[in-house]
């Protein structure tokens, strides 16, 4: 497997930023897309919210699925505060599970599953779980449920797992071909993870900066 570049790299944070403005808009607003409600709650409803670019993208995204799949939208915008539960929860798991682990250990532990909040790719409405369904709204094997842990999961929550069955591979195959295709990166260490515009899509396409930072639902 190629070396994984995580979120609590040096490198990911070292990207500048030169935030374009772009708003922040409702995925159900677009229409075209099945958006499931398991973060409504968590997020008081932020989770539906994405900038203008990236839903865009993922809606030409939809356009290349084969006939009978879709795109499940599954959470796009944290807000900051929820990012920073998020990740202090897990760490604390972590640290609990692992007393002997330095700071920075915990840290870079932690961002295999929970971006850390200052560069998180979610608070800055660049970012999207997604996992596809038929043409009914069913979902189909991906080899994980979304958001499942590296220890739940035995690793197979990462995109190139190889603990995970043919159909599931293939799967994951159509959903990452779509997504590139239109210009959004993967999380390595999370199949359902893909974004567009923030630090770690400029470090993964080379660019010199990102486009969207941390920003606020108005």
């Amino acid at each position: 497997m190629t070396e994984i570049v995580l979120m609590s790299d040096p490198k990911v944070a070292a990207v500048p930023v030169q935030e374009c403005g772009e708003r922040l808009v409702d995925v159900q607003r677009e229409g075209s897309l099945l958006v499931d409600e398991r973060k409504r709650e968590d997020s008081a409803g932020a989770f539906v919210y994405l900038r203008a670019g990236v839903l865009d993208r993922l809606v030409q995204a939809q356009a290349r699925l084969p006939r009978g799949v879709r795109l499940l939208f599954v959470e796009g915008y944290r807000p900051p505060p929820l990012q920073r539960r998020y990740f202090d929860r897990y760490a604390d798991r972590l640290r609990a599970e692992h007393p002997e682990w330095s700071a920075e250990q915990l840290r870079s532990a932690a961002s295999r599953f929970v971006s850390p909040p200052e560069i998180a790719p979610h608070s800055a409405g660049a970012a999207v779980d997604l996992t596809l369904t038929d043409a009914d709204g069913h979902e189909l094997d991906m080899g994980t449920r979304v958001n499942a842990s590296p220890e739940e999961s035995a690793g197979a929550c990462y995109t190139g797992a190889d603990n995970i069955g043919e159909p599931a591979r293939a799967h994951r195959n159509i959903l990452g071909t779509a997504l590139t295709a239109v210009g959004l990166v993967n999380y390595p260490t999370e199949w359902w993870h893909w974004s567009y515009g923030d630090r770690y899509w400029a470090l993964e396409t080379g660019s010199a900066a990102a486009h969207y930072g941390p920003t606020a639902l108005d």
